[in-house]
């Protein structure tokens, strides 16, 4: 049997190469009726993010301890699933405050990828140990594959190269749990059913993923401290928005005015935690900066004055 052959016979398999009766007549119908069997299908999707909770909240474990230890969150994927961890990763910074490098995104193709499609270059594991080995990948690090038909062989030779040098491994992907056979710490398989469009994984299997990236990051950052209450308490003033994401957030918190929560904000050096500590404890910058060191970052731990170590 030759290569081509053996690769055609795995795809025809495959969960997400399947054909989904629910749209066998899609190219008949008025525009109103395609946008329902759309939306129809895309209401799946959330259940089995749903039944996969428990794998999530494992990674979730992993990753944190990854943060804690001095690592970085590493996604490997090609095309829409390589898209979606730059994506994912991109916005951390902004978002929680998170340092350059602690979260990254590696597409196969390398940049260009993310623009537009570079065919072939998802095909060879070596390419995804490269990949790897140019950001010198090591323990602490955790490195998780993105791959809804869970073949891709630039994000099997990333996890594969992850592994054998001692780092954490996870996965998330579209294919049922008993056809996954990569050894990983942790592999997260919503099963989303066949696509609309078949073979069209950006779109089910897309927003699956997209769901659980925001579960991994999101619940990572509350466990690291970034979140007070349910606000972004780390974000970085590094636009106009943020900047008056950051006075709201502290008006919300501390009920103080508009131009209060400026001056605050100017004497916490534009940390919304430094502001927030300053206030409702009544304390200087230099005690607010301290406490949440000796707190670990939370707020909550701040104010009250205590030492948190995070287990």
């Amino acid at each position: 049997m030759t290569r081509e052959s053996e690769l055609f016979s795995e795809l025809k398999r495959l969960a997400t190469e399947q054909r989904n009766p629910a749209s066998k007549r899609i190219d008949t119908v008025p525009v109103r009726e395609i946008l329902e069997i759309i939306n129809s299908e895309d209401h799946l999707v959330p259940e089995a993010v749903r039944r996969e909770l428990s794998y999530i909240e494992e990674a979730v474990h992993l990753i944190v301890q990854a943060f804690r230890s001095g690592g970085r969150l590493i996604y490997a994927g090609a095309g829409t699933s390589g898209r979606l961890g730059i994506l994912d990763a991109s916005e951390c910074p902004p978002t929680f405050g998170t340092p350059d490098g602690m979260i990254q995104g590696l597409i196969a193709g390398g940049l260009p990828a993310v623009f537009k499609s570079q065919e072939g270059a998802e095909d060879l594991e070596e390419n995804g140990v490269r990949a790897l080995e140019e950001i010198t990948a090591a323990p602490p690090d955790i490195v998780c594959g993105i791959a809804a038909s869970r073949r891709t062989p630039f994000v099997v030779g990333a996890v594969k190269h992850a592994r054998a040098a001692g780092c954490k491994t996870l996965f998330i992907t579209c294919t049922p749990r008993d056809e996954f056979t990569l050894g990983v710490d942790v592999a997260i398989c919503p099963v989303v059913g066949p696509e609309v469009i078949m073979g069209s994984t950006r779109m089910k299997s897309g927003t699956a993923q997209k769901l659980v990236l925001n579960m991994l990051t999101t619940a990572s950052m509350i466990r690291m401290g970034k979140v007070y209450e349910n606000m972004m308490v780390d974000l970085q003033m590094t636009n106009r928005k943020l900047v008056e994401r950051s006075k709201r957030t502290v008006m919300t918190v501390t009920g103080i005015s508009y131009d209060e929560a400026s001056s605050l904000l100017d004497s916490a050096g534009g940390h919304v935690k430094t502001a927030l500590v300053m206030h409702l404890a009544d304390v200087d910058a230099e005690e607010a900066t301290g406490r949440l060191s000796r707190a670990s970052g939370f707020v909550r731990r701040a104010i009250e004055g205590v030492v948190y170590v995070p287990q």
